[in-house]
């Protein structure tokens, strides 16, 4: 099964790193978040990535291009204009690039993929998110239910404190972080028949929108519950947050 990443946003909310690399490239624990991504589903058996590619674009196709040099022992000999390889270690993944346009948006990107998914169930998430969600877990709730599109359902932690106030204006309570308001949203990590690209117009489709929307009309969005560790690194802070759990040997997400 095929994994596509979609990895062409601006990143604008981090845009301390996104001037000069795309988001899916900046580093948690010295590897860009995307290697952390592939490294999770390459636990669960996945090794072959369909990236998307957008802004700066050519940033992660260089990465990739020099990833098996980057991670081997290497004698230059400059005399012989020769390169030896010592000790090679890298990993069993299939990697395409897809130019899929500048400004274009995630459903039309997902849309430009097309000849690269074939006519299997493929997964499909974003480029800037990291869980411990169960993916072999994902595609046997896929499976059952036999439906278009498995999107999974996350509660995340408040991003403020919460002061509990009593019928008298008097502060009671303060929680400096709220663990979560019950809420669930959409997690990314799906798990999508090949039926789901006919939902998806062109490049202006944001897949979040008009397509969800549809599948759930049509009942055919189902919701996979993950009660664990989930976290998008839409923020500097949320980069230093995910940096000190790797750091701290405390990364939920490090299951190789």
């Amino acid at each position: 099964m095929k994994l596509l990443i979609l990895a062409g946003g601006f990143g604008s909310r981090i845009s301390e790193e996104s001037t000069i690399k795309p988001k899916p490239m900046v580093d948690i624990g010295e590897r860009p978040i995307i290697w952390h991504i592939m490294k999770t589903y390459s636990s669960f058996g996945i090794n072959e990535f369909v990236i998307l590619l957008g802004y700066k674009g050519y940033v992660i196709k260089e990465y990739f291009s020099n990833y098996f040099l980057h991670q081997s022992d290497v004698t230059f000999d400059l005399q012989k204009n020769s390169m030896h390889i010592h000790n090679s270690e890298s990993e069993p993944w299939k990697v395409t690039l897809v130019n899929t346009g500048l400004e274009t948006l995630t459903g039309g990107r997902i849309k430009r993929a097309k000849e690269y998914i074939g006519e299997d169930d493929f997964l499909l998430t974003y480029g800037d998110g990291l869980s411990n969600v169960d993916i072999d877990a994902t595609i046997r709730f896929h499976k059952s239910h036999k439906k278009i599109l498995t999107l999974t359902a996350v509660q995340p932690d408040g991003r403020y404190g919460s002061v509990n106030i009593d019928n008298k204006d008097s502060i009671t309570k303060f929680d400096e972080k709220v663990i979560g308001d019950g809420r669930w949203i959409n997690g990314g990590f799906f798990v999508c028949s090949p039926e789901v690209l006919s939902y998806i117009e062109g490049d202006e489709t944001i897949f979040e929108e008009e397509p969800l929307k549809n599948l759930a009309r049509d009942k055919q969005l189902m919701a996979y519950k993950h009660y664990g560790f989930w976290k998008c690194m839409d923020t500097l802070k949320d980069k230093n947050d995910l940096n000190q759990m790797w750091h701290d040997d405390l990364a939920p997400w490090k299951n190789w």
